[in-house]
């Protein structure tokens, strides 16, 4: 198993590796949003950040843009947000990333009144994501959301995808899933039917009301039910703990002990 811990894009990507790599984890998950994440900046700084993870010897995995809005009803707003995926996965190729996180495009506004034609649009810029990360030999893990981004968040969604896009893997967010689950069997069943799918786990806890991003056992989230399940599918790839908080010991924390369940599920 291979451990690694986000960014903040608020703060020097050069700075933010070193930091993940003092903590000691596996690989560095770049967040590419801006103002210090986006694209501009990476192909800006590139030089510098290949340095870096050579002198720290830590891979990275990006996560592409959060806030585009690749389902929106209006033409040039559909048009800028793939633009930047596509510009995000070039940059990324630069710096020699192999596996990207990508959300499904955020319904809001008058989409959520035009349901049928904002997952028309989501999925017309998926194919077209899809193939250029396939260009460039990037391999896309498609995350699975929650409730408010109105797709993409109950596992009954996944089943065409993986059929329509064989390459296509999962991230699994724990977070996400445990959102607006009152009965906690969401994540469950994602490892249960896309386990071959699952490329890439994203680590974090609440009580289900929100996106916390809280330290393992600080929320409600079953981790050791969870570990077993994942350990029973034989899943031994990238994890990255999304624990935002201000206390490192937390993001410390939270990966010792999974790595405590792991060895002991």
């Amino acid at each position: 198993m291979k451990y690694g811990a986000s960014g903040f894009p608020i703060k020097p990507v050069c700075e933010e590796i070193q930091r993940v790599a003092d903590l000691g984890f596996d690989y560095f998950e770049l967040s590419m949003d801006p103002p210090e994440g986006h694209w501009t900046k990476i192909c800006e700084l590139e030089n510098q950040i290949m340095a870096i993870l050579a002198d720290t010897g830590m891979p990275v995995i990006c996560h592409l843009p959060c806030f585009v809005y690749t389902p929106d009803l209006t033409p040039a707003i559909r048009r800028a947000s793939l633009d930047e995926m596509k510009h995000s996965l070039d940059a990324a190729a630069g710096i020699n990333v192999h596996k990207a996180v990508l959300y499904p495009g955020y319904i809001t506004g008058m989409g959520m009144f035009a349901m049928d034609a904002a997952k028309k649009y989501a999925h017309t810029a998926l194919t077209a994501i899809v193939a250029h990360a396939r260009d460039l030999n990037i391999q896309l893990c498609f995350e699975n959301m929650f409730p408010s981004y109105h797709l993409n968040f109950e596992p009954e969604s996944f089943e065409d995808l993986f059929k329509e896009f064989p390459g296509l893997k999962m991230t699994l967010d724990t977070g996400h899933a445990n959102i607006g689950d009152p009965e906690q069997t969401r994540l469950g069943q994602f490892v249960t039917r896309f386990a071959p799918y699952i490329g890439h786990v994203h680590i974090s806890d609440n009580f289900g009301k929100k996106d916390d991003h809280m330290a393992v056992g600080k929320g409600n989230i079953d981790f050791k039910s969870l570990v077993s399940s994942l350990k029973q599918a034989g899943y031994d790839d990238t994890i990255t703990f999304e624990v935002f908080s201000a206390n490192t010991d937390d993001l410390v924390n939270s990966r010792e002990r999974i790595e405590f369940l792991f060895s002991n599920a």
